[in-house]
């Protein structure tokens, strides 16, 4: 099933060089992977608290930023424990939880706008969460690491970016909220159902290949 994560290989080419460059002055896999965690939670918790009691403005754009530069964190923790014999059991304790704890904290904190359905974002959530659990179990049963579409991690990250920029765009053209609502539901939804669609997808291949 077509994902971004697909890309991953052309992006991890790009990064190369950095990676190399990071690895000869002693940083590690796992500190890229809790720094980026760390700066995921502050970012959530910016988000929440200003947008809680601002009004709806550029800084937004920081949601969508983020998650750009977070996917080059994730491909440079990877990187590094591959190429540079970095790879642990803690490190791999860290990859998953890691991106679950930075994903939820990050998608969570739109609920400052009430325009959002707290319903449908908590679900988006929870799926969210269901579908990296399930990508994980594929080994217990003897296979990789799942990591099927059609909403993978970058997919989310991709869709939650979107709703970002959407708000601030019908904030400057000032969009009524009941359709900048309709809208970010309705986007909602979409990332439910393909969320369902994913889970589907992670364990029946599982079961194919084993």
């Amino acid at each position: 099933m077509p994902s971004i994560y697909q890309l991953k290989p052309a992006f991890q080419n790009l990064l190369r060089p950095w990676v190399k460059s990071l690895y000869r002055i002693g940083i590690t896999a796992n500190q890229v992977t809790l720094f980026a965690m760390f700066i995921s939670l502050a970012v959530a918790l910016f988000i929440y608290i200003y947008f809680s009691s601002h009004s709806i403005n550029f800084l937004l754009f920081i949601f969508p930023l983020w998650m750009l530069i977070r996917m080059g964190f994730n491909a440079i923790d990877g990187m590094l424990a591959r190429e540079f014999n970095q790879q642990s059991k803690l490190g791999a304790f860290y990859n998953e939880l890691c991106d679950v704890i930075s994903d939820t904290a990050l998608y969570f904190s739109l609920i400052c706008f009430a325009f959002i359905q707290a319903e449908l974002l908590i679900l988006a959530c929870f799926l969210s969460i269901l579908s990296e659990y399930t990508g994980v179990m594929a080994p217990l049963i003897g296979q990789e690491r799942r990591y099927d579409g059609p909403m993978g991690k970058s997919d989310r990250a991709l869709a939650f970016s979107v709703i970002c920029l959407i708000i601030v765009a019908c904030s400057i053209f000032n969009f009524s909220l009941a359709l900048l609502s309709s809208i970010c539901n309705f986007i909602l939804v979409i990332i439910i159902l393909l969320s369902l669609w994913t889970i589907y997808n992670r364990i029946k291949n599982s079961l194919i290949q084993n």
